[in-house]
């Protein structure tokens, strides 16, 4: 696997909401935009939205719990349960389609139903046991009440900002139509307050700038629960999450084990098998040539002898890249070392270890480190590089470090976003560091395993 060290970074739009142009600048601050911005506009929408449809929710879950509740007493109770728990996961794609149209809030769906039995009493027997289908119970429950607070904060905030706000505009109403001489701020039997003169009006207004600058902070810290209900409640456990995961890395561990042997049959029937081919047919020859003309049969054989050297340099070359001997018998500190002899610049090697990890977690540090030497070789221009190796509690750390010209990109899909995939299959990190110029500053992370040891 090769990495063009020479590649720039690419610079896209900042992550945010779908749509928005998040690295446009702006020339005013985020506070005085904020009332003016789509996304406060969407965040006030879905708690707007959000109170109607947790009212409807709370009263189906309410209903049809307290009556399957009751009905438990007879076989009914069962499949009116079920169709609780069913209606309240439908609810949950409603209100998933809700958080990512108005909070930007992909959440993925919950693990399916696993009907291990045909016909209803499967699938009531599936909908019961389904921790999404009680998570998405126990969402109808709590989103009620935050709802109902959540409308209420966010709607007078809301509506006492831009009144206030306006209230220049609208003030001449009140002498107008409502016989007194402007809002009433304070009154009793005997005394009142109205906000009639200049300085109030201007007063007014500026205490509703406040409100209105303030209101949408506000929504966004409301809608954050929201969101974290929404993710937590309605979208995967994690375990299912962590299930994913790991069939993802088996896929990758099979792809990449995959691709190896193909590399490996590939490099033994162009390479090693090829020249022993030749070698046969030239030692053919030379079995000839023996009798008539034994000269020449010994320059042939002299030749078939350079072969073989060549072809056991292949050979062991080869054995090296899957998993040296060296590695087997000393340890990553001489088999980096051995790597390191090969780079084509000058490589410092230090590996800080008390005791050798498991085998392969140790197999993959060398391969990581191989192939990051062998792309600092190819394009980096460097001068010279180092090697470290340590571990801190349960994690092994690698850093391969170089003076090249940088510009390495993980997300460019070359060699680093492969070896990135192969770490990430045994749960290791990838860390790129490559400003252009140089210096280059790769950081591997791996599990800590150790050796188990033999009875």
């Amino acid at each position: 696997m090769a990495t063009e060290y020479g590649q720039g970074y690419g610079f896209g739009s900042e992550p945010g909401f779908p749509g928005d142009t998040g690295a446009r600048r702006h020339r005013l601050p985020a506070g005085l935009r904020a009332p003016f911005e789509a996304r406060s506009w969407r965040e006030f929408g879905y708690v707007l939205v959000g109170l109607p449809i947790s009212i409807l929710l709370f009263t189906y879950a309410v209903t049809m719990v307290s009556l399957g509740a009751g009905l438990l007493v007879t076989f009914l109770g069962v499949p009116v349960l079920a169709a609780a728990l069913a209606g309240c996961r439908g609810f949950g794609v409603m209100e998933r389609a809700r958080a990512r149209a108005l909070l930007g809030l992909d959440v993925a769906d919950p693990e399916p139903l696993r009907v291990r039995k045909h016909g209803a009493m499967g699938w009531m027997g599936a909908v019961l046991k389904s921790g999404a289908s009680w998570r998405s119970l126990l969402y109808a429950f709590l989103q009620f009440p935050w709802a109902v607070f959540s409308f209420v904060v966010a709607v007078n905030f809301w509506a006492v900002g831009w009144a206030m706000l306006t209230y220049p505009l609208w003030f001449w109403v009140f002498p107008m139509y409502a016989g007194q001489d402007g809002l009433q701020l304070y009154g009793d039997e005997t005394h009142r307050i109205y906000l009639d003169n200049p300085f109030e009006i201007a007063v007014t207004a500026l205490v509703g700038l406040l409100f209105t600058l303030a209101t949408p902070w506000i929504v966004r810290a409301l809608t954050t629960v929201d969101r974290v209900m929404v993710h937590g409640l309605l979208g995967p456990s994690r375990l299912a999450t962590r299930v994913v995961e790991l069939e993802s890395d088996r896929g990758v561990v099979v792809d990449t084990a995959a691709a190896d042997l193909r590399r490996i049959e590939r490099d033994l029937h162009d390479g090693a098998q090829a020249r022993l081919v030749n070698l046969a047919m030239d030692l053919g020859l030379a079995k000839e040539k023996l009798q008539e003309d034994p000269r020449a049969a010994a320059i042939m054989v002299e030749e078939a002898h350079g072969e073989v050297k060549t072809a056991l340099q292949e050979l062991r070359d080869l054995a090296r890249g899957i998993h040296p001997a060296v590695l087997t018998d000393r340890g990553l500190d001489a088999a980096l070392s051995s790597v390191a002899s090969r780079c084509t610049v000058p490589v410092r090697v230090e590996v800080d270890l008390t005791e050798r990890p498991a085998s392969a977690i140790e197999g993959i540090a060398y391969f990581t480190v191989s192939e990051l030497l062998q792309n600092i070789s190819k394009h980096a221009r460097a001068t010279a590089a180092a090697v470290e190796v340590w571990r801190v509690e349960n994690r092994l750390l690698l850093q391969v470090v170089d003076n090249g010209v940088g510009g390495a990109d993980v997300t460019a899909g070359s060699g680093l976003a492969g070896l990135a995939e192969r770490l990430d299959a045994v749960d290791g990190i990838l860390v790129v560091d490559s400003p252009a110029g140089g210096p280059t500053r790769v950081t591997a992370e791996l599990p800590w395993r150790s050796e188990p040891i033999s009875g």
